[in-house]
């Protein structure tokens, strides 16, 4: 993968010019891609700005998020060809800061459950994960340094998973969603992707200009509280090897480590997810299933037929259980630092199962809005396998220095 901190380290050196680090990424978008197909766009054309702390690194961006320049056509025929007049805020954040466009990546249809023609770029066979397909591959294959992604259920950590990068869920609303399509606007979460933690928190610092961000550095013998969620159905022995893995190696670094077991509230708010996530995605695809019903992607139009007899009562009764979750998750986060748990119930899936994974082992963390980020492990049979950390709501920046203690942690394990 390519670091965009090792990028920066050199350009502020004058040993690599932006325009030679932006025509690396164009080299290995061309060379890739074709194999991979991370991209629905690859403007060819873009070059490296002069100024700004991103100057030089190539971004991709989910084709659900809004782009002045290169339509944005959310993985859906019904936006075929579909312009928007203005980049979405989180765009112009990038831009602002230097960072160069150089494309738009695959996104299932209205970032839902249809797989997209994205394949996982350590076994072609095999799914990249939604429904950030094209931003994890792109990152994971080592075409780009960094790329933006979106989670409503587990829709960053989990292909950041299952193609090897890294990745951050940043507490809900640290980025703004204004001019990314809309599905579940108490869900929907703007996420990084990059080859390690270091490279997130810089960009996240280059984007938001958040003094928190600055000097990170791994965290000195953090306080980990192990979560197998339970409830959450069986895990795969691949994923348990990966989670053991990474305790291992958390304990031999330093770290106190116990498991902890969630309480009843906290349990029940999993349960509840995917009744906010659809009453309210009835609402924001109104339109579409109304006006264009049956050109909507097949099995996110089963969903929505599915679940279209979903009450406000039903709604309200689910967001009451959401507030009492969070409110007993903060106590949990007494006495440790971070929670550890799956980032996915196991390798990708294969290709031919029609199926980007579940996010079962997502969806808790997305509807508390906690800072998550995908820490790389190790591979099984090929396919890799990560942890997630979890850190307190707004303590991005902990996340973060948790997740690089486990990276460094893990690669001195042996």
């Amino acid at each position: 993968m390519i670091s965009l901190a090792d990028l920066q380290r050199r350009i502020e050196a004058g040993e690599l010019s932006p325009d030679a680090a932006i025509a690396q990424s164009h080299a290995a978008i061309e060379a890739k891609d074709k194999d991979v197909r991370a991209f629905v766009r690859h403007d060819t054309a873009a070059k490296a700005q002069v100024s700004g702390p991103l100057r030089g690194i190539a971004v991709g961006i989910k084709d659900i998020i809004d782009t002045a320049n290169m339509p944005t056509e959310m993985g859906s025929e019904i936006y075929r060809g579909w312009q928007p007049r203005a980049d979405a805020p989180v765009v112009m954040m990038l831009k602002r800061a230097g960072a160069t466009i150089v494309g738009k990546t695959t996104t299932t249809a209205f970032a839902s459950r249809d797989p997209t023609p994205t394949l996982n770029p350590h076994n072609p066979g095999h799914t990249p994960g939604g429904s950030s397909s094209g931003s994890a591959a792109a990152v994971g294959a080592g075409m780009i340094p960094l790329a933006l992604g979106t989670q409503t259920g587990g829709s960053v950590i989990r292909p950041a998973a299952y193609c090897g990068a890294a990745a951050i869920k940043p507490s809900f609303r640290m980025l703004p969603t204004v001019g990314v399509k809309c599905y579940s606007w108490a869900l929907d979460t703007v996420g990084l992707f990059g080859s390690r933690a270091e490279d997130l928190a810089r960009g996240l610092l280059g984007m938001t200009g958040r003094s928190e961000f600055s000097g990170i550095a791994p965290a000195k013998s953090p306080r980990i509280g192990v979560v197998r969620q339970e409830f959450a159905e069986a895990v795969e022995p691949a994923a348990e090897e990966g989670l053991r893995t990474a305790i291992k190696a958390a304990e031999k670094a330093g770290a106190s480590v116990q498991i902890i077991d969630l309480p009843v509230a906290v349990k029940e708010a999993w349960r509840i997810h995917p009744i906010i996530q659809d009453f309210e995605a009835h609402r924001a695809l109104a339109w579409e299933f109304d006006q264009h019903h049956d050109e909507i992607a097949p099995l996110l139009r089963a969903s929505l037929d599915e679940t279209v007899r979903l009450t406000p009562k039903e709604y309200d009764d689910a967001r009451r259980v959401a507030r009492r979750g969070r409110r007993e998750l903060g106590e949990v986060f007494e006495g440790l630092d971070v929670l550890l748990t799956y980032s996915a119930p196991g390798t990708a899936p294969a290709k031919e199962l029609a199926s980007t994974g579940s996010p079962r082992y997502n969806r808790l963390w997305t509807l508390m809005g906690n800072p998550c980020v995908n820490v790389p492990v190790m591979k099984v049979g090929g396919l890799p396998i990560g942890v997630q950390v979890i850190a307190r709501f707004g303590n991005d920046p902990g996340a973060l220095a948790a997740a690089w203690f486990l990276e460094n942690a893990l690669a001195n394990s042996g």
